[in-house]
């Protein structure tokens, strides 16, 4: 999915300068709280800060963990309905945001450690998503439906040798 620009002329896919210098705008704002405490109350000040970004940690650290709680029982790659999932996504969400909606791990699509992430989610009628992740921030996604004149896969067979008497 590419943006378009007033004109209607397609623009280049999100670049993810807010998310580089996130890295470093995040210590430095919180240095600089901690500095600005000090010299207005001391060290209680400097106390009252410090147990605000424990906070603000310890709130993004449970948020992490309710999401893969959540996931811990579901297939990866799974989704309740593709076609819904493709309505929900925008671009520059983050992976983690994805998974929340989806409640599940997405099949890794491209290699590990390659850039950018590719991630499929498929339902149960076999449509699928596919989602392109740079730097952590969605870039583009397709959604990939079946042919309806294709048969469609027998399930597997638990164990057809099992089930015959001997």
């Amino acid at each position: 999915m590419l943006r378009k620009s007033r004109s209607g002329a397609p623009l280049a896919p999100m670049d993810n300068r807010p998310m580089q210098l996130q890295k470093f705008l995040v210590p430095l704002g919180c240095a600089a709280l901690l500095f600005l405490a000090h010299r207005s109350f001391g060290w209680p000040g400097v106390a009252a800060v410090s147990g605000g970004l424990v906070m603000w940690l310890l709130l993004h650290f449970t948020r992490l963990m309710t999401v893969l709680k959540r996931t811990a029982h579901r297939p990866i790659g799974h989704v309740d309905s593709a076609v819904m999932l493709n309505a929900k996504l925008k671009p520059g969400v983050t992976l983690m945001h994805v998974i929340a909606m989806t409640r599940a791990l997405g099949e890794r699509v491209s290699t590990e450690g390659a850039e950018p992430e590719v991630f499929r989610w498929t339902d149960g009628g076999h449509s699928t998503v596919e989602a392109e992740f740079k730097t952590g921030k969605l870039v583009r996604w397709q959604l990939a439906r079946p042919d309806p004149d294709a048969p469609t896969p027998a399930p597997a067979q638990a164990s057809d040798a099992a089930s015959t008497p001997p």
